[in-house]
């Protein structure tokens, strides 16, 4: 039946999310406020945001990933090529191989080479 995958893509969905949302508001956290009012620990307490939500799919979704390509999975590459984007200092790598792994393939598809920023 549909439904378990169907629960899983939106949870992945939902995770890939949480992660954007944090790094975006990583980023204008630097771009908006004046730089005297930067306020480096709440960079880094959404980087451990965006941190806990790809350990989170490192450890209980790889398998998930690597299975028919649908929406969850493309959320997931969406935001790691965010954070490769706008954030290549933070080596979230390290403590997610499978992760980086399965998007170091997954980054290849034609789809996320046509759309990846310049």
């Amino acid at each position: 039946s549909p439904e378990p995958r169907f629960g899983a893509v939106l949870t992945l969905e939902a995770t890939a999310e949480g992660i954007m949302e944090s790094a975006v508001l990583m980023v204008y956290e630097k771009r908006v406020r004046p730089e005297d009012k930067v306020f480096d620990g709440w960079i880094e307490a959404q980087w451990g945001k965006a941190m806990g939500g790809l350990q989170a799919i490192n450890d209980r979704w790889m398998g998930h990933l690597n299975g028919p390509v649908d929406a969850g999975q493309i959320a997931v590459a969406c935001a790691l090529g965010y954070i490769d984007f706008r954030h290549p200092d933070r080596d979230w790598r390290a403590s997610c191989p499978e992760l980086a792994r399965w998007y170091s393939i997954f980054s290849e598809r034609p789809s996320m080479t046509g759309s990846a920023p310049e």
